[in-house]
């Protein structure tokens, strides 16, 4: 999600950009297309690690319901899996699209948009999120709730923080700790954590003193706290950090990809991106790399 002033994502208690990051996609494993940096600029490649949209942006998101949004110039579009360009860049932030709307800043507000590059919800709340269950979370006189999608109240402005809806949970904030609310707005599992993340794969990540550790969407912790940071479950795999180095663990919480990289994001559909330096890669679940690490 987005907050006026930075753009940031609520997770594990943190505050990151989603824009270009966002893995959400309806094609199949063997059409999906993923954002590389090569040249100082991005384009695209296959499964395979084969090029197929050659470097032209300034960023670029992944691609969600046939677009991905990227930068040209100074502003964001979408472009189609051709690389055409099919809502021209207008805006000063985009997501990829979700439930048929995209997230979009114009100045300093947020609104959402459908595929025709129209708006159907005008920019106006301090911060946003993704629809997810036909629900987001929006920002409004410093307060978050969510919106429908026609833009009407669903749960009223209530929490210090709101995340996106996965699994039937909404992370959110109530003072100093993070819990869970069900669609109703109720709360699911009671504010007591540090730090959270969404529900991916029936775990979510969380904050206990300095280490990361895993619930399920009873809230019972089934991954002790052990990992100096860690991320979201994918492809049944989540990155986690240990000696400052990133790797992979299963939902056992034993270790798939040994720690060794400087940096890791989730999977997606087989492939996740990983970083030497400011070089990024692509691997596949086995740990093998898919795309050398460029930059």
């Amino acid at each position: 999600m987005y907050r006026r002033e930075r753009n940031i994502a609520i997770a594990v208690g943190l505050i990151l950009l989603i824009a270009v990051i966002a893995f959400a996609t309806t094609r199949s494993v063997g059409s999906r297309i993923y954002p590389v940096k090569l040249g100082g600029k991005y384009g695209y490649i296959d499964h395979a690690g084969k090029l197929v949209i050659n470097p032209q942006f300034e960023q670029a998101g992944h691609f969600s319901e046939g677009t991905a949004p990227v930068k040209v110039g100074q502003k964001w579009g979408y472009i189609d899996r051709h690389g055409t360009l099919v809502i021209q860049p207008q805006f000063d932030l985009a997501d990829p699209f979700s439930n048929g709307r995209a997230l979009i800043g114009s100045g300093r507000q947020f609104g959402y948009i459908d595929s025709s590059g129209r708006f159907v919800i005008n920019p106006q709340f301090e911060g946003a999120g993704r629809f997810s269950a036909d629900l987001a979370p929006v920002q409004m006189a410093n307060r978050w709730g969510y919106i429908n999608k026609d833009g009407k109240i669903a749960i009223n402005p209530q929490f210090e923080e709101a995340g996106n809806f996965s699994n039937g949970r909404a992370l959110v904030r109530m003072g100093d700790r993070y819990g869970y609310i069900d669609k109703s707005g109720k709360l699911a599992i009671n504010p007591q954590f540090e730090g959270a993340g969404e529900f991916s794969d029936g775990l979510a990540l969380v904050q206990t003193g300095s280490k990361f550790g895993y619930i399920d969407k009873d809230g019972k912790m089934v991954i002790n706290p052990q990992f100096q940071q860690a991320g979201d479950f994918s492809d049944g795999l989540a990155y986690v950090v240990m000696g400052n180095r990133f790797g992979y663990i299963n939902k056992s919480g034993k270790f798939a990809i040994n720690p060794q990289f400087d940096e890791a994001g989730e999977f997606a559909h087989g492939l996740a991106p990983v970083w030497l330096g400011d070089r990024q890669g692509y691997i596949n679940k086995d740990g093998k790399y898919v795309w050398n690490p460029t930059s």
